[in-house]
């Protein structure tokens, strides 16, 4: 088949990878055009340093990683390598920095790269050039290495040519058209190319491209200081390019490889240097290259001082020659991937360094070709995932240039952003702060994570602390509100949580296909369902109340799933979806005690017969009307009660004031979270993604196989046999092996298995952490390890859910 007619934008290590993944497939009819001559087009890839970590604690990312290494080792040159693996080198010159480089090594483990964490011998024996004295340990990759971008660009636009695939070098971008939202062509200054499909793999000049077809990217090009040394006596008579490992002190934001008898020298320690697009010079007006700019050597001395402190054979050289070169930062790091929720046919694979390059290029064409990405999960990388805020150019360019700051950062995985707050405040917001809230972000959110007003209920409840890094962004209040939730009752805030509304004659039939379970039922119905891809994968997972026969309400995890329902709507105008989360609010009110709150303060019936679990209704709270869904994802009895955002606070004033002569408390999601995994209930992004089924992430129950077709049906029927793995709940006795995140799973010797969720249960004095492995290793009474820093927590398989079994607190 010949395919589609594309148009590619871009010839870089991302254009390049692109047409040879998509050729390799059996789309020919393929034209990639740039504005410079090739391989060397002008852009990042024409100055890029060439090193591959695979190390991320992003599976996706390291994947993708490891997808470049392996196909850069497999093309040749001239009889040469693309790929120079020499492995790779992190050093600590701190104690915190050697427990950081453990955890790295549990994500590689985790994510099935070899690794290890070194000794100061070792690491001098690996890199002679490193100060001995200066150095704790390090992390070594052996499989990590140097990518030679050119010559890859050069092979995979030979591959890419013999299979039929049109370079245009030379070839400026003028316009992208468009008809009925769809595009048609792509506008050069020497001529129109048509085409069904383009995609934007332009780098820096990414969001000029995209403005063309009427799509907002939220990148920002930011300068980054790449210095070479002259001869370093130590070095003479290198006879190859390379032969040490590409080395990284992230301590001084500093990185360094091999450049025969010189070394190249990377920089992230100086202030962030953003560009506009415009400020770009063109391929003609550029006194080298447009994605390089003068050497501004002030900002390097820093850097030059540490490198001669932190190898001494650079003391005998010079600093000789230096660049400020351009590269694309994202607000959260990660690529921009995906088709423009705003012009049909124009897609994106942006942000995307050497390092992942080759491993985009092949989720790309697997996403054009079969509609669905079968290597990786793309979720977290996925253009459509942000909030409209998260795309206006002042937060781009804050949160690019922070980013910046932090890409040598050790981060922990609940550290909140530093800049722009706050953004969104949900009605509750100033009661919160009257009770002491301490503040994280969600989606721009500020959500309480506990509340300081609460340190009174330590006094007769000892909460057990966990290990250092658990204790991060924690305090014992969060055990206390937990426990307070389990034995009286609890405000939670739930503002933040997506709402989608879904009305028209179609809605049901709508819902009906798109979800996995019977959605299409009596009015005031409530439904948990998933979203699956094409290939039978987990896209999300939702609730779906009924509040009207043309009118439902869907409780969904973010952007992404609002762009797909969107995707998919009917074209007869039978169906639309709105989002509704910026003028409404929710309050969870939870615990054994929230009948004996809500019922005097409404005539509606809260009985248990009056609204069963499962169920909604429309309400009056004191003067507040509400639509009540009972539901709890902390497994216990309440509600979750909605309204509008101008009626929240009195919402949350009536219920304060019902709940107070009950011992009523505000709890944050440090609780929340601690009492949703005692209860089992997964996080769609954390706990499972589209790389697993509703059957091995133990959801096989909001499939209902006696509906009729639903979107991904045919190919989870086809997935359908022996479930290989699973997601299990292990837990320990010590609070002081609560975990994090990430972290591998061994049996024995062996790594079998990695961590999603974790947390410490109060109720249950257990630290728990659930994890997938495989199903032989599943089961209950399995005795395994985490990998924890530098240490392994014994853990067991527990039959789940560990609190309240019988579902009797839930329906009572």
């Amino acid at each position: 088949m010949a395919g589609p007619r594309v148009v590619i934008i871009g010839a870089g290590v991302v254009g390049a990878a692109l047409a040879d993944e998509l050729s390799h497939r059996g789309w020919t009819e393929i034209t990639v055009v740039d504005q410079g001559p090739l391989p060397a087009t002008g852009g990042s890839s024409s100055h890029a340093p060439g090193l591959v970590f695979q190390a991320n604690s992003s599976k996706t990312m390291t994947e993708m990683a490891r997808r470049t290494v392996e196909k850069f080792l497999a093309l040749e040159v001239d009889g040469e390598s693309c790929f120079q693996q020499v492995g790779g080198l992190e050093l600590a010159t701190t104690a915190e920095r050697l427990a950081e480089l453990h955890r790295r090594q549990g994500w590689l483990t985790s994510w099935g790269v070899e690794s290890r964490v070194v000794g100061p011998e070792e690491c001098l024996r690996l890199h002679p050039l490193v100060d001995r004295e200066r150095v704790l340990g390090g992390l070594h990759v052996p499989t990590d290495g140097l990518a030679r971008a050119l010559p890859a660009v050069a092979a995979q636009i030979r591959r890419a040519e013999e299979r039929g695939v049109r370079f245009l070098a030379r070839h400026e971008v003028l316009d992208i058209r468009s008809e009925e939202g769809r595009v048609t062509a792509v506008v050069t200054d020497r001529g129109e190319l048509p085409a069904e499909i383009v995609v934007c793999c332009a780098g820096i000049w990414g969001p000029k491209i995209a403005r063309m077809a009427g799509t907002e990217l939220p990148l920002t090009p930011l300068a980054h200081q790449l210095a070479r040394t002259g001869p370093i006596p130590a070095l003479a008579g290198q006879e190859r390019e390379a032969v040490r490992p590409i080395l990284r002190h992230q301590e001084a934001d500093l990185y360094y490889r091999d450049r025969w008898d010189r070394l190249d020298i990377g920089y992230y320690g100086h202030r962030p240097m953003p560009v506009t697009v415009d400020q770009i010079a063109s391929v003609d007006e550029a006194e080298e290259m447009p994605s390089v700019q003068p050497f501004t050597e002030a900002d390097f001395a820093e850097a030059w001082t540490e490198t001669r402190s932190l190898l001494p054979a650079t003391r005998e050289a010079e600093l000789k020659e230096g660049i400020n070169g351009l590269f694309s930062f994202t607000a959260d790091g990660l690529p921009l991937l995906g088709e423009s929720a705003r012009t049909k046919g124009f897609w994106v694979a942006e942000a995307v360094w050497v390092t992942h390059s080759a491993g985009v290029g092949l989720a790309m064409a697997e996403w054009l070709v079969d509609g669905y990405c079968s290597s990786f999960d793309l979720h977290a990388c996925d253009l459509n995932r942000f909030e409209p805020h998260q795309l206006s150019p002042e937060y781009v360019r804050a949160r690019s240039c922070q980013n910046f700051v932090e890409v040598y950062d050790i981060v922990h995985p609940l550290q909140p952003p530093a800049t722009l707050r706050p953004l969104r405040l949900s009605p509750f917001h100033t009661r919160q702060r009257e009770l002491g809230a301490h503040f994280l972000e969600a989606s721009g959110w500020e959500r309480p994570q506990w509340y300081e007003a609460n340190e009174a209920l330590l006094a007769d409840r000892r909460i057990p602390a966990p290990g250092d890094w658990a204790a991060r962004h924690w305090s014992p209040i969060v055990g206390a509100e937990a426990l307070a939730t389990r034995e009286g009752v609890a405000l939670y805030d739930m503002t933040a949580l997506k709402r989608l509304e879904i009305t028209g004659p179609g809605a049901g039939a709508f819902l009906e296909y798109l979800t996995t379970a019977h959605v299409d039922k009596s009015v005031g119905s409530v439904t948990y369902a998933l979203l699956l891809d094409e290939d039978g994968g987990i896209r999300s997972d939702i609730t779906v109340a009924r509040l009207g026969r043309e009118h439902f309400q869907a409780g969904v995890n973010g952007s992404l799933d609002l762009d797909w329902l969107t995707r998919h709507l009917p074209g007869d105008g039978s169906v639309q979806v709105r989002d509704i989360t910026a003028g409404t609010c929710c309050i969870g009110l939870w615990g054994p005690r929230a009948r004996e709150v809500l019922q005097p303060l409404t005539e509606a019936d809260f009985s248990a017969t009056g609204l069963r679990y499962f169920r909604a209704k429309r309400a009056h709270i004191g003067t507040v009307p509400v639509t009540a869904m009972r539901l709890s994802y902390v497994g216990e009895l309440g509600w979750e009660l909605y309204t509008e955002a101008d009626l929240g606070l009195k919402l949350w004033d009536t219920l304060w004031e019902a709940a107070r002569p009950y011992g009523g408390i505000a709890a944050g999601r440090g609780a929340f979270n601690s009492l949703r995994l005692e209860k089992g209930y997964r996080s769609f992004g954390t706990d499972m993604t589209n790389e697993h089924d509703p059957y091995e992430a133990g959801l096989g129950f909001a499939v209902k196989k006696d509906k009729g077709d639903f979107l991904g049906r045919a190919a989870l029927q086809a997935r359908s046999g022996e479930v290989r793995r699973r997601l299990a709940c292990l837990t320990a006795a010590d609070p002081r092996d609560t975990v994090l995140g990430n972290e591998p799973v061994y049996d024995g010797a062996a790594p079998v298995g990695y961590v999603t969720s974790a947390a410490f249960g109060h109720t249950l004095g257990k630290a728990i952490a659930y994890a997938w492995l495989p199903a032989r290793l599943a089961t209950p009474g399995q005795r395994l390890d985490i990998g924890y820093f530098d240490r392994r927590v014994p853990v067991v398989v527990t039959e789940e859910p560990l609190f309240d079994p019988s579902m009797t607190r839930l329906r009572g």
